[in-house]
């Protein structure tokens, strides 16, 4: 493994997660495990040997481990460690910091990069007494928001899991069934959000996609 060898705790930890990709990955897998197709349908643009060298070095240094799942499924997945999940603050921070540089990319953000994307732009003001629950699914991918005291929490909805979080663990009062491009223009261009999109409490989806203002520039 490189290493910056400075003993500075901002170079020992570059040495585990400074090689590009790493925090993507960590990003790719903070909302729950992942398959290694999966993490590639997320990172299009990391080749199969850099992604795979990337994952062995993220083992290595704790923050990730596979895991098989049980039967009918019986795949390997990606997850991270308790290690791995201590990023998630210094990932928010990151998403903050470079939301506000200037936007020169016109590729489509993954879905993971929307969910943080949400959760880096979440505005408590904006919230106020707002509390609910809206499932979002996006595709084959489906993921809970629930919004209580100014907080968000998100989670994968991965099927026959319990989410850690009990404010998750209650039925979503509104489903938001869309696509990845549509809820970023929903939450940060201010598009229509069509009735035919909602199950359940319509005006909830309605005042929940709204709690995303862009950061200023």
């Amino acid at each position: 493994m490189r290493t910056y060898d400075d003993p500075c705790g901002i170079a020992r930890a570059l040495d585990h997660v400074g090689e590009r990709w790493a925090l993507l990955i960590v990003r790719e897998l903070l909302l729950g495990p992942k398959r290694f197709t999966d993490l590639r349908a997320g990172l299009p643009g990391a080749s199969q040997n850099v992604l795979s060298q990337r994952l062995r070095e993220l083992e290595e240094s704790g923050i990730v481990r596979r895991r098989k799942l049980p039967p009918p499924a019986a795949s390997q997945v990606y997850e991270l460690t308790d290690r791995g999940y201590e990023l998630e603050p210094v990932v928010l921070a990151l998403a903050r910091w470079g939301s506000r540089a200037p936007l020169r990319s016109a590729k489509p953000l993954s879905v993971d990069a929307l969910m943080y994307a949400l959760k880096s732009t979440f505005d408590p003001e904006a919230a106020g007494d707002f509390a609910g629950r809206v499932e979002l699914r996006l595709g084959e991918q489906s993921f809970l928001a629930a919004v209580s005291g100014g907080r968000l929490t998100l989670r994968r909805a991965e099927p026959g899991a319990t989410p850690a979080d009990a404010v998750l663990r209650t039925p979503a009062d509104a489903v938001l069934r869309t696509d990845a491009d549509t809820l970023r223009a929903l939450v940060f261009t201010g598009a229509r959000l069509d009735s035919g999109m909602v199950e359940g409490d319509r005006q909830m989806a309605g005042r929940f996609v709204k709690l995303f203002p862009r950061p200023a520039i």
